[in-house]
């Protein structure tokens, strides 16, 4: 039972203590009596329609039918379900009448409680059993005798008729500490939007957001320590005062790695970038958890706070680590309708000599076969022969956190044929590189690539020779690799292939890239993804750069609708022979419809310009689409419609593209 003050303004203070479910945990035993004439002896009410079976009568219990009446808030209806035993228990039926009373009463209590959690806090509630409406002198033993002699002949009929009243309003929302003085907090904590429903699930969210703003200030032990809701029945509004203990400030203490096995733990904490002293938050904790789940030896990371502080004021830090198999082993497929199908198979090792070192082997192969293939006898032409098929073998080795720092060595090597619509290219080449991993988001990497190979397009052949000093930087702050909903990525590369070093011819590349994700809704169930493309090539003329390393725009990363690497300069035999430059971004609108499908339209843009910076007196190439997206726990798979709306009529494209794959398109 709940005790209410009244107020001089016909006000009433809810007390604390009752059952979860309603924002005063508690409630008055408030029974309406019903003005409705008396019912017949056996009125079905209704209840025997098309929901569910009436159950069966029984000799040794008293079987019944419930139904809740009066319930206009959809979202009302379930709760007063939930929190009913006459509902709940409906198969489930008591021994005797006095057993169905008892439920009934019991629920008279728990229903109040749920009509004062949605706001409805001058709501009643009725209950008729066959023709007995309970609160009455009486009623009672009337309702027993009349459910016991259904016993045995049919269930008796259980009406609950709910009133639920005006929908109450939340007016104010005041925070003091434990002194009764009020909290400096932003007042988005505490501002109040019109007409918002005094509920309890719109109390105990504000609850939340204020202990997160809290321990995101640094107060990991926040906790809100009573709540005192006042109702005006007058103005059918209600008013709640916070008390909060924020307790003390802290900062992050040792940070201590558990549960590696084959790992050396040294490795974890190379990946741990915040350091004893720093600020606590919840941030710092996620960013932890994050930048160690990049370990690829890792499964499983869990991140846990102390309980208390550390005598020196600081609140120490647990790592949970679990180990995965180390040995993996794949296979991929991709298929487009303009650049035709592919299939990859891979080998890794993911912690080969016990300091993480991940060693993998790739096999690609790709056919531009007949029906995808519109640029087959151009080709003939000029002279460039290929039976469609290509492929790739690489191998990659990466040894994180060289001698415990945040310093990472990484080796590549690969030999492969690349055949695309306009040009074939032989090759093979390697890197060594060193990354260092100045945050969670930001890395800077610099080695030496070489790379020998044969290229031949509708310019002639180029045989070169290239050795290059390449240096890129990183910046990374989304929240996934495959479906980022938040943050933005980045990338930049130069490298020189300068000739005293070898290289024939002597270039200077330079990329770019950049994308960016915007949620729209707190359940970034609409996205706003935006990507831009930069690319220059300076040193040498075109026809003495190498096809493969030219830029070209077109394909499923890049302008969808345009065939793969096609869009830019066109050539001899009506053949795309690249640029060396390039410009090219998309923009998409990711929206779900269900926890598991998901539409984006897309508008893509861009071109290759034969000069080494854009020229925009060159036609840029557009085109738009409709994307599928059905999302799994590994990623998305793309299913991508996308029609080009302006292309070079001197190049043959397909009206439609189709494009299937795992992840975003960017």
């Amino acid at each position: 039972m709940l005790g209410r003050g009244r107020t001089a303004h016909g006000a009433h203070r809810i007390g604390r203590h009752g059952r979860p479910g309603a924002l005063a945990l508690g409630a008055c035993l408030v029974i309406g009596l019903l003005t409705a004439p008396p019912a017949r002896a056996f009125d079905l009410f209704g209840l025997f329609g098309s929901e569910e079976a009436p159950p069966a009568p029984r000799p040794d219990a008293v079987a019944y039918a419930v139904r809740l009446q009066g319930v206009e808030d959809g979202d009302l209806l379930p709760a007063l379900q939930d929190a009913s035993t006459l509902y709940r228990l409906r198969g489930e039926p008591p021994p005797d009448g006095e057993g169905l009373l008892r439920r009934a009463e019991a629920d008279a209590v728990r229903l109040v409680d749920a009509l004062w959690g949605y706001g409805y806090y001058a709501g009643t509630v009725t209950f008729r059993i066959e023709d007995v409406t309970l609160g009455g002198d009486g009623a009672a033993r009337a309702a027993v005798r009349a459910a016991e002699a259904a016993r045995d002949r049919r269930p008796a009929a259980v009406r609950i008729i709910v009133e639920q009243g005006p929908l109450y309003r939340l007016r104010s929302i005041a925070v003091r500490d434990a002194s009764g003085r009020p909290l400096a907090l932003p007042p988005r904590l505490t501002r109040v939007a019109d007409e918002e429903p005094a509920r309890s699930a719109t109390v105990l969210a504000r609850e939340a957001r204020l202990v997160d703003h809290l321990r995101g200030e640094g107060h990991p032990f926040a906790k809100v320590v009573r709540r005192d809701p006042v109702v005006d029945h007058a103005a059918r509004a209600m008013d709640v005062t916070l008390t909060v203990d924020p307790g003390p400030f802290a900062t992050l203490g040792a940070v201590t790695v558990r549960g590696t096995r084959d790992l050396d733990p040294a490795v974890v904490r190379s990946f741990i970038y915040a350091e004893p002293g720093d600020p606590y938050s919840p941030e710092a904790l996620a960013g932890i958890r994050r930048s160690v789940s990049r370990i690829e030896a890792l499964g499983g990371v869990r991140v846990r706070e102390g309980q208390a502080l550390d005598p020196d004021g600081t609140l120490p830090v647990f790592v949970d680590v679990t180990e995965r198999a180390p040995n993996l082993l794949g296979v991929a497929a991709r298929y487009s309708t303009v650049d035709g199908p592919g299939v990859r198979g891979y080998w890794a090792n993911r912690n080969l000599f016990g300091g993480g070192e991940s060693l993998r082997l790739d096999a690609d192969l790709s056919y531009l076969g007949l029906g995808t293939d519109y640029y087959a006898r151009r080709r003939k032409l000029a002279g460039i022969e290929t039976n469609g098929l290509g492929g790739r073998l690489a191998a990659t080795f990466v040894k994180p956190a060289l001698f415990g720092s945040r310093t990472d060595l990484l080796a590549s090597a690969f030999v492969g044929r690349e055949v695309q619509q306009s040009y074939l290219s032989d090759a093979a080449g390697g890197t060594l590189a060193l990354r260092h991993r100045f945050t969670d988001t930001f890395s800077v990497q610099g080695g030496v690539e070489g790379q020998v190979g044969s290229a031949r397009d509708a310019l002639g052949r180029v045989d070169y020779r290239l050795v290059g000093l390449p240096v890129s930087v990183a910046y990374d702050s989304t929240d996934s690799l495959l479906d980022p909903t938040r943050g933005i990525r980045l990338t930049a590369s130069a490298t020189p292939y300068p000739g005293f070093l070898g290289s024939d011819p002597g270039l200077f590349l330079a990329r770019a890239q950049g994308s960016t994700y915007l949620a729209l809704d707190d359940e970034a169930n609409t996205i706003l993804a935006a990507r831009l493309g930069f690319g220059s090539i300076s040193g040498a003329g075109l026809a003495e750069i190498p096809a493969s390393l030219r830029f070209f725009a077109g394909g499923g990363g890049s302008i969808r609708g345009y065939a793969y690497r096609t869009v830019g300069p066109i050539g001899p035999f009506q053949l795309p022979i690249g640029g060396r430059s390039l410009l090219d971004g998309s923009l998409e609108a990711r929206i779900k419809i269900t926890d598991t499908i998901g539409l984006v339209p897309f508008v893509d843009a861009g071109t290759a310009f034969a000069s080494s910076l854009p020229d925009f007196d060159e036609p840029i190439r557009y085109a738009a689409g409709l994307g599928l997206r059905y999302y799994t726990g590994i990623g998305p798979i793309r299913v991508d419609l996308a029609v080009p709306l302006n292309p070079d009529k001197a190049l043959k494209q397909p009206p439609v593209a189709l494009y299937i794959s795992i992840g975003q398109a960017f």
